[in-house]
C-alpha cells in the first residue's frame, strides 16, 4: 500500500525530536527507552547498524508509551525483520524504486529519505507525502527545505543528520517540517556510564522545542 499519510503524520507528530538511536547493548534498551519516553519523546527510531538492533527494538517495545521504529532499513529484509520485532514504523535512508516496491506489502508505514526534489516529486508519484530529509546539513540545511515548500506544498518532511539542539529550532520553524531527526539527546558518555537521568533530562529539553 501507498504511505498510510493519517498514520504517519499521527506518529511524527506526537513529539517534535525522534531520537535516531545506534544501540548495541541490549541491556540498555529498557532504561534508554523510559528516559526518553519520560523525558516527552515517545516516538524511537532505533538503527539497524548494530548486530543486537533487532533485540533492542523489541526490548524498546516493551516500554510503556513508546513508539518504536526501525531506521536505516534497505531492504524486504529488514521490512519483515522490522514487523516482527515490534515496530510501528520504518525509516530508510533513502527512496529506491525497489524499497518503495517492497513497502507496499508491509503494514507498517515507511518514511523514506530524500535528498533533491526529484527524489521528492518520485516519491510523491508513489503516494508519500512524508518524507525524511537526509543527510539534512550535508546537503545544505535548513535553508533547502524552506525552498522546496513553495514548488513542493503538499510534502511534509522530518530532517535527520548532522541536527543539534539549536539547529533542530530553525527547522521547527518551517512550515514543512513536522518533527526533526537527532542523536545529540543520547551522548556517547552518558550512555556509557549509564547516566540515564541526563537523557532523560536532554529529552525534556527536546520536546520542549517548537518552531
Amino acid at each position: 500500500m501507498p504511505q498510510d499519510a493519517n498514520a504517519i503524520r499521527s506518529i511524527l507528530s506526537l513529539a517534535p525530536v525522534v531520537p535516531v538511536i545506534i544501540l548495541d547493548d541490549v541491556a540498555q534498551a529498557r532504561p534508554l527507552a523510559e528516559a526518553l519516553v519520560a523525558g516527552g519523546l515517545p516516538v524511537l527510531e532505533v538503527t539497524l547498524r548494530t548486530p543486537n538492533a533487532l533485540k533492542v527494538m523489541e526490548e524498546m517495545a516493551k516500554v510503556t508509551g513508546a513508539i518504536v521504529g526501525s531506521g536505516t532499513v534497505r531492504n524486504a529484509g529488514h521490512m519483515k525483520a522490522s514487523v516482527d520485532a515490534g515496530c510501528r514504523f520504518m525509516v530508510s535512508p533513502g527512496a529506491s524504486p525497489r524499497l518503495l516496491d517492497a513497502a507496499d506489502d508491509v503494514a507498517i508505514p515507511l518514511l523514506p529519505g530524500i535528498g533533491t526534489p526529484t527524489e521528492a516529486m518520485a516519491a510523491a508519484e508513489r503516494g508519500y507525502s512524508f518524507l525524511k530529509f537526509f543527510p539534512a546539513e550535508a546537503l545544505g540545511g535548513a535553508p533547502v527545505l524552506k525552498a522546496f515548500a513553495s514548488p513542493l506544498p503538499d510534502i511534509t518532511f522530518c530532517p535527520t543528520g548532522g541536527i543539534d539542539a539549536e539547529k533542530a529550532k530553525t527547522y521547527l520553524s518551517l512550515p514543512n517540517v513536522i518533527c526533526v531527526g537527532g542523536s545529540w539527546i543520547m551522548p556517547a558518555d552518558a550512555l556509557a556510564g549509564g547516566d540515564f537521568a541526563r537523557i532523560e533530562a536532554l529529552a525534556q529539553e527536546a520536546s520542549a522545542l517548537r518552531g
